[in-house]
């Protein structure tokens, strides 16, 4: 198992999923349930994604006019790769405009055992190039590499999303099969 992480703040302005006060909206503008890969708590809001998608930043990387799709993933074979993208929505703002979000990041194995603890990685630092409401991408962007050694079944990857602005930390945690 290979894994690193990725530092690029990147803002998405029309969005895949948007927040709205009080939780996750889809673009019809129905509410989605909390999941262990997508929650919200007092205005915030944060999600995981696991593609396959290993273009994920030119789709990202897109006019806002285009709303980039990813390829959801549950599954990855021997050399194969994967990418966890962490995404946030709504984060408190400073006095000088700029969001203050780290992350805690931990990747475990199928017996539980810990393959990566990363904390207090500073994930989202900076003045935002539009509304807070707006979906954002972390820094924070995990690329699985199935390598032979890798024991087969179930990994699991886990960010803590802190809004230290806010007081609020979002325990994410999305799964993926190695086979």
């Amino acid at each position: 198992m290979r894994w690193t992480y990725a530092l690029a703040m990147m803002a998405l302005m029309l969005p895949l999923t948007t927040f709205a006060g009080d939780g996750w909206i889809d673009g019809d503008g129905k509410a989605l349930p909390q999941t262990d890969a997508m929650k919200s708590k007092d205005g915030f809001a944060a999600s995981l994604l696991v593609t396959s998608d290993a273009d994920w930043r030119a789709k990202w990387d897109t006019p806002a006019d285009t709303t980039p799709n990813f390829t959801e993933a549950s599954d990855v074979q021997l050399g194969g790769e994967l990418f966890v993208l962490t995404f946030l929505s709504n984060p408190q703002l400073g006095e000088d405009g700029a969001a203050k979000v780290h992350c805690d990041v931990r990747m475990l194995r199928p017996d539980g055992s810990t393959s990566a603890d990363e904390r207090d990685v500073p994930c989202f630092t900076a003045r935002l190039p539009g509304p807070p409401t707006l979906l954002y991408m972390t820094n924070v962007q995990l690329k699985f590499v199935a390598e032979p050694g890798d024991p087969k079944g179930t990994w699991t990857a886990q960010v803590v999303v802190k809004d230290l602005l806010r007081g609020v930390s979002l325990p994410l945690q999305a799964h993926f099969e190695v086979r």
